[in-house]
């Protein structure tokens, strides 16, 4: 498994519905390529949001990073709308998984 943290802050001038149409549409197309798990977003009270992204492998995130509509989508990230972010990514996180058992 490969994992993709991507923190950030919205710029407070941004096109909202702009943003949300091109966000749903990277939801999409990630879903769409080989090696994809999963995709999940939280949002913070202070406005922060941590999105992760789960991957088979490392070169599976790769691929999506290269894929010629999501570079656009991110270079359009950096010019309209993100005030900041930081990316973590990380093959072979340490797991721990606990569920409890019904009684």
């Amino acid at each position: 498994m490969f994992l993709v943290v991507f923190r950030n802050r919205k710029r407070a001038d941004i096109d909202v519905a702009a943003y949300d149409t091109e966000a749903g549409r990277m939801e999409v197309l990630a879903a769409q390529q080989p090696g994809f798990v999963s995709f999940k977003s939280y949002f913070s009270a202070d406005g922060e949001v941590i999105a992760l992204s789960e991957w088979e492998d490392e070169a599976a995130a790769l691929a999506w990073r290269r894929n010629a509509e999501h570079a656009a989508t991110q270079a359009r990230g950096k010019s309209d709308y993100y005030a900041d972010y930081t990316l973590f990514a990380c093959a072979s996180p340490r797991i721990h998984h606990f569920k409890r058992e019904p009684r």
